[in-house]
C-alpha cells in the first residue's frame, strides 16, 4: 500500500504512531490468542475424543476451519498454485497429520494437563533440529536448557512406567507430536506457501484434514462412528476447536511465525500447560502430582534457558536462524 505525502510533519508523526500502535494491538492480540486458546484447547480435545474418534475430531475440525478460511481468502481474490498445494501438503502433515493426528489419539489415555506439558518441549526440539541442520547456534545455556527438558520429561513419563502400557504410549505419542510439530516449524519459511494470511493458515488445514480423514477411513474410524452417540460435550469441545482453536489461533500462530523469531512464538508453551493444567483441574477434575509440579518447573526452566541462550548468540552478532 502507498503512503500518502504529507507536508506537516505533526500529521505525519501522528500517522506513523497510529500504524505503530494499531501493529502492536495485533501483535499483542495474536500472542494471547496463541498463549491462552492453545492452551484451553487440550481440555477442548479430551471432551471431543470422549464420544468422536480422534482422527475424526481432528480431520472434522481442520476441515471447516480450512474451508472458512480458503473461501475467506478466494472472495478476496486468491487463486492457489500448484507449489502452495505441494508446501501444504508438506506443512499439513507435519503439523496436523502427524502432530494432531498423535495428540488427539494420545489425549484417550493422557490427562490434558500432562500432555500440555510434554508439548511444551517444542523449543527444544526446534532447536535440536535447527542445529542439525545448521540453521541455529548452540550456546552453553542453550545445552544446559536441553538437558533440564530432558529431566523435566523424565519427571512426567517415569511414573507411567509402572502404570499401564497405554498411558506410556499415550505419552511418547504426544512427544513425537512435539518433535513433529517443531520440524514443521523448522521447515516452514523455507516453503513457497501463500504471501495471503488466511491462504498461508488455509491450505496447510484443508491439506492436513484431507489426509486425516483419509486415515480415519483407512483405520476404519470413521465407520465406527456412532454419529447418534456423540455427546453435546463433544460437539461443544469440537466447536470451540474448529473456530477458536484452527481459525483464530492457527492464524495468529502463522501470522506470528512471518514476525517474530520461531522460538520466540514457541514461547506460548510457557503459559499452555499452565492454562492447561489449571483448565483440567477445575472441569475435568484431572489431580496434579507432585511430579507434574515438578515436571512444569522443569520444562518452564529449561524453555526459559533456551530463550535466553538464543538472545545471547544473537547479541553477540551471529545471525538467526530461518532468516528471521
Amino acid at each position: 500500500m502507498s503512503t500518502r505525502v504529507i507536508n506537516t510533519r505533526p500529521q505525519a508523526h501522528s500517522q506513523k504512531t497510529k500504524r505503530g500502535r494499531g501493529y502492536k494491538v495485533k501483535l499483542a492480540l495474536a500472542f494471547a490468542a496463541i498463549y491462552l486458546v492453545y492452551g484451553s484447547t487440550y481440555l477442548a480435545i479430551r471432551y471431543s475424543v470422549e464420544t468422536i474418534p480422534p482422527l475424526v475430531t481432528a480431520g472434522i475440525r481442520l476441515l471447516v476451519a480450512g474451508c472458512i478460511l480458503f473461501v475467506w481468502a478466494w472472495t478476496n481474490g486468491f487463486r492457489p498454485r500448484r507449489d502452495h498445494w505441494i508446501a501444504g501438503s508438506i506443512v499439513g502433515a507435519l503439523f496436523f497429520l502427524i502432530s494432531h493426528g498423535l495428540l488427539y489419539w494420545a489425549e484417550k489415555t493422557v490427562t490434558s494437563g500432562v500432555a500440555a506439558l510434554v508439548i511444551a518441549t517444542e523449543p527444544m526440539f526446534i532447536l535440536i533440529l535447527g542445529w542439525v541442520a545448521g540453521q541455529k547456534k548452540m550456546s552453553w545455556l542453550s545445552a544446559l536448557g536441553l538437558g533440564v527438558g530432558v529431566l523435566g520429561v523424565g519427571l512426567v513419563t517415569r511414573p507411567q512406567l509402572a502404570t499401564t502400557n497405554s498411558q506410556f504410549m499415550g505419552l511418547a505419542a504426544v512427544l513425537l507430536a512435539s518433535v513433529s510439530w517443531a520440524a514443521g516449524v523448522v521447515i516452514l519459511p523455507r516453503l513457497p506457501l501463500p504471501s495471503d494470511d488466511l491462504a498461508r493458515t488455509a491450505m496447510p488445514l484443508l491439506c492436513g484434514s484431507v489426509m486425516l480423514l483419509i486415515t480415519a477411513g483407512l483405520s476404519g474410524e470413521i465407520q465406527a462412528t456412532y454419529w447418534s452417540a456423540i455427546s453435546l460435550r463433544s460437539l461443544l469441545g469440537l466447536g470451540y476447536l474448529t473456530i477458536f482453536g484452527s481459525v483464530v489461533a492457527f492464524t495468529a500462530y502463522t501470522w506470528l511465525l512471518q514476525q517474530c523469531s520461531p522460538t520466540l512464538v514457541s514461547t506460548h508453551t510457557y503459559v499452555n500447560p499452565m492454562v492447561a493444567v489449571f483448565l483440567g483441574w477445575l472441569f475435568a477434575s484431572e489431580r496434579t502430582g507432585a511430579h507434574v509440579l515438578l515436571a512444569s518447573v522443569a520444562i518452564l526452566t529449561a524453555i526459559v534457558l533456551l530463550q535466553h541462550g538464543e538472545n545471547n548468540i544473537a547479541s553477540s552478532g551471529t545471525p538467526r536462524s530461518l532468516g528471521v
